[in-house]
């Protein structure tokens, strides 16, 4: 694969996973990023099972994320006056490593900056397939031909917009929305439920972290203040200590808020075109995105190298060898389960907690998913 010119949309988690491997495999590799820089911190994300720590081992970064690893903590769900009804364990929601998702990217980012080139607060404006490479236009740079094109930016992937269609083709809104708070109340891994709402005190996905139902809301996904105001209007009239953080909502230095969706593609590969991650086949805070992602970038480098840089086969092997270990991410949705509907579904998903042996069934079936591919040395 020496001298093939790979670019590289997202700069995340799949994005620099997957430059690791091709730049080793000798691909000249372009990563682009929209934002300005890297995301430091951000949620908790968790690697789970054989399969995930194989890759990370094979990458040389298994002990350093061990090194970096938060330590996945009890979660206690309490009532409004703060007693305990039922403890959400750490190995549920913290797999065997977790890490923060900042800590992860950085830690990709220092393995592959000194031979791969990285260009940030930049994006893809167009595509074209032009039959022997991909003609690039940037919103800033000047314009390029690659090779090939990898979208590893996310469920809202600008790549697949640009060359499979519009993002309502391949996204589905699954009746809830996310968000993170810079607000650090010091409540010890606090969650507090009302019908159709949850919010986290001191959890590990953020210091403050809300899911609530709703109908599909119209907002800027780059407009902070509009995002503040919709997260402030959905728990308004709540109880427990949901008026304390309200409160202090518009001192937040930062808030995200995004819509709990999954990606449903037909096909990974368009022409000269690939998606990898959350852009082929995310689903929101379905517990597997990270693993996917750097499980993903192993299997499309190596199915590239395999077929010595031909990217009709190896798009193909890629997609014979990922689909199937992919489609967990096609099944459930984390939102009624965080935030149900009801009191009645609060407390059947408490007592889930409560009884050790159908907890031990969920966990082995979540590693029996993480595990349910055989990985090829490549």
């Amino acid at each position: 694969m020496q001298n093939t010119k790979v670019l590289i949309s997202g700069a995340s988690i799949a994005g620099p996973a997957l430059a690791y491997w091709l730049d080793r495999y000798g691909c000249d590799v372009t990563v682009v990023e929209k934002a300005p820089g890297l995301r430091t911190g951000g949620q908790a994300v968790d690697f789970k099972g054989a399969t995930h720590l194989t890759v990370l081992e094979r990458m040389g970064i298994l002990e350093e994320v061990r090194r970096r690893q938060t330590g996945g903590t009890d979660q206690v769900i309490v009532d409004a006056d703060g007693r305990r009804l039922a403890v959400m364990p750490g190995e549920f929601t913290g797999g065997d490593i977790e890490i923060l998702r900042g800590d992860l990217s950085a830690l990709l980012f220092e393995r592959t900056a000194g031979t791969c080139e990285y260009v940030f607060g930049d994006s893809i404006a167009s595509l074209t397939d032009t039959g022997d490479g991909v003609r690039v236009t940037f919103e800033r740079a000047a314009p390029r031909t690659f090779d090939l094109v990898v979208g590893a930016d996310g469920i809202h992937s600008n790549v697949r917009r640009l060359a499979f269609g519009p993002e309502e083709s391949y996204v589905r809104f699954l009746g809830h929305y996310y968000a993170l708070a810079q607000i650090d109340a010091g409540d010890g891994n606090r969650m507090y439920n009302e019908p159709g709402r949850m919010v986290t005190l001191g959890g590990p996905k953020a210091p403050s972290f809300f899911v609530f139902a709703s109908e599909p809301l119209d907002f800027d996904r780059y407009d902070v203040e509009q995002q503040r105001r919709i997260l402030m209007d959905a728990y308004r009239g709540g109880g427990w200590r949901i008026p304390e953080i309200l409160a202090r909502m518009p001192e937040a230095p930062d808030v995200h808020l995004d819509s709990i969706s999954r990606v449903e593609v037909d096909r990974y590969a368009e022409g000269r075109v690939v998606l990898l991650g959350d852009a082929a086949y995310g689903n929101t805070l379905g517990g597997f995105g990270t693993g996917l992602a750097v499980v993903g970038a192993y299997v499309l480098a190596g199915e590239l190298l395999a077929a010595r840089g031909d990217h009709r086969a190896g798009f193909a092997g890629y997609e014979r060898e990922f689909r199937d270990y992919a489609k967990v991410a096609r099944q459930g949705s984390a939102g009624p389960f965080l935030a149900p509907r009801s009191p009645a579904r609060i407390t059947m998903r408490n007592w889930i907690f409560k009884r050790r042996l159908l907890l031990g069934a969920m966990l082995k079936m979540t590693d029996r998913f993480a595990t349910d591919i055989r990985l090829k040395d490549y």
